[in-house]
């Protein structure tokens, strides 16, 4: 099951309970709220931290890195981009020349 299912289940559980408790214990409408906000925040951090310390997390970023494949791309993107800037330079050259 996964860890925002759990948030999501507990927030609920919490309101629900909330509802009940602010219900029984409340004098008032402005109390009832708190009562309700309260209790439901209380679940909500509570579920996170039990999240935190008990859920071991799989890392799915693969160790391997293959830097030579990495740094063939690279090079071939730089020589493309040396390429384009040896080809507008003549295209500015060109233009110059035309101008005078």
């Amino acid at each position: 099951m996964r860890s925002e299912n759990f948030i999501a289940f507990f927030t609920v559980f919490g309101f629900f309970i909330a509802l009940i408790f602010g219900v029984l214990k409340s004098t008032n409408s402005f109390n009832f709220i708190e009562w309700v906000v309260g209790i439901t925040l209380f679940f909500y951090l509570f579920i996170h931290l039990v999240l935190i310390f008990f859920f071991k997390v799989n890392n799915k970023i693969p160790d391997f890195f293959d830097k030579v494949e990495y740094e063939s791309i690279a090079n071939h993107q730089i020589k493309q981009l040396q390429d384009k800037e040896r080809y507008i330079k003549k295209i500015l050259r060109t233009i110059k020349q035309l101008k005078e």
